[in-house]
């Protein structure tokens, strides 16, 4: 059986392996945030009581995947291949700006 943690919070234990919640009362939630929020990041829910009885549940946000960013270097060699440009475009635009 897994050593139980001490965090401050009460929690239930048995001898099967099994997920249990975390329970936090209001008080703690008002004057132990930290240590609530501590736990939020590693992942565990939490219980909200009030007067021993559960009125709310606390969830960890799931870590956003990070968006691919596309290669434009490769879609841009895919397209023109190795041909250079006589003309680039910032001499366009400088044409443009003297008129």
């Amino acid at each position: 059986m897994s050593p139980i943690v001490n965090t401050g919070l009460k929690s239930q234990s048995c001898d099967a392996n099994m997920y249990h919640m975390k329970k936090a009362s209001i008080r703690d939630l008002r004057y132990g945030f930290k240590r609530i929020e501590r736990l939020l990041h590693q992942g565990e829910e939490i219980q909200s009581t009030k007067r021993r009885h559960v009125i709310a549940r606390l969830v960890p946000e799931r870590a956003e995947v990070a968006t691919e960013i596309p290669d434009f270097m490769a879609r841009l060699r895919r397209i023109y291949g190795d041909k250079v440009l006589s003309v680039s475009g910032a001499d366009l635009v400088s044409a443009d700006r003297s008129r």
